[in-house]
């Protein structure tokens, strides 16, 4: 779909946007391409704006109007803050796999996530709406922060010797909740006008109807393919003679996933019978942001076919 697709919807409206920091740490290094010790980004509106790695040591931005508008000092600052997380982060894995009484033969995995969102005012301007600050462990939740009380919460028992000692540090619940409401809010306004553009360019989804043999040799498998669009909220419907098809009907679906240029993509499919089944099978797909709604009909004789 080329750019004369392309439509612009407002999200510099009544709504809300966020600007959100996540960083992995890994307690040893597996030596695999792209699965790095220490990696960190920034989120805006879900499209990630800079990046840093334990291999490169470097904050770089991953938008171009990141590197246009913002200075070189800003980059180095934030490459040193990065490196001074990373070894945070491993001194911090260490403390938890001592008090978990874990080897060093197994992979562990911590990872932060904190940021804000904004609410954007008639006049403009963004307020704050809501914070976050949580930490995990091995995929599973350690400990965040409460706003409304101002107190952390340990989701697991290794999580309450932490929360006991971030509570005792008044400073810390302060800066955590200060960060929130004032320093994320000004990068997130900042970040926001600058790719604002960008960022109000919906992109339409590219529809494609796939057909494959199954393991049994009288079914096949439909699938319905929508990839490149922008934002990620979508609707995506198989329907049987009319009437849409759920997981009891052995509807499996990808979600949404990211693509690597900022774009989602979501697949849907369903195992048919295709020589005694006669019903007549469709695909809807809604991308309300760049106003498609598209109903593809009779996949059962169609291989491929792409939406423009």
């Amino acid at each position: 779909c080329g750019s004369s697709c392309m439509k612009t919807f407002s999200l510099f409206c009544l709504g809300t946007h966020s600007l959100y920091y996540i960083y992995t740490g890994l307690s040893k290094d597996l030596g695999l391409p792209g699965i790095h010790k220490f990696t960190a980004m920034g989120m805006l509106d879900n499209r990630m704006i800079d990046y840093f790695d334990s291999e490169n040591k470097e904050k770089v931005p991953k938008q171009t109007w990141m590197r246009e508008r913002l200075d070189p000092e800003y980059w180095v600052k934030g490459t040193q803050s990065r490196q001074s997380k990373q070894q945070w982060f491993e001194v911090n894995i260490n403390i938890l796999k001592e008090r978990m009484r874990q080897n060093d033969s197994d992979l562990h995995v911590l990872q932060w996530m904190h940021g804000c969102e904004g609410e954007v005012q008639p006049d403009g301007t963004m307020t704050f709406y809501r914070g976050m600050d949580r930490y995990s462990y091995d995929g599973n939740d350690f400990l965040s922060f409460d706003f409304a009380r101002s107190v952390w919460v340990a989701h697991m028992p290794a999580a309450e010797e932490s929360k006991r000692k971030w509570d005792d540090v008044p400073v810390l619940k302060d800066y955590t909740k200060g960060y929130m409401e004032n320093e994320c809010m000004q990068w997130l306004s900042k970040f926001w006008s600058y790719g604002m553009n960008q960022l109000q360019t919906a992109s339409p989804p590219e529809v494609y109807v796939l057909k494959r043999d199954t393991n049994i040799e009288s079914n096949i498998s439909l699938t319905c393919l929508a990839t490149g669009f922008y934002p990620q909220d979508i609707i995506m419907w198989i329907k049987r003679d009319g009437h849409k098809l759920y997981r009891e009907d052995g509807l499996e679906s990808s979600g949404v996933r990211p693509n690597e240029d900022d774009t989602f993509q979501r697949r849907d499919s369903v195992e048919i019978f295709s020589w005694e089944d006669e019903s007549k099978y469709t695909c809807e797909v809604i991308h309300e942001a760049s106003r498609v709604n598209v109903t593809m009909k009779d996949y059962i004789k169609v291989t491929l076919c792409p939406f423009f």
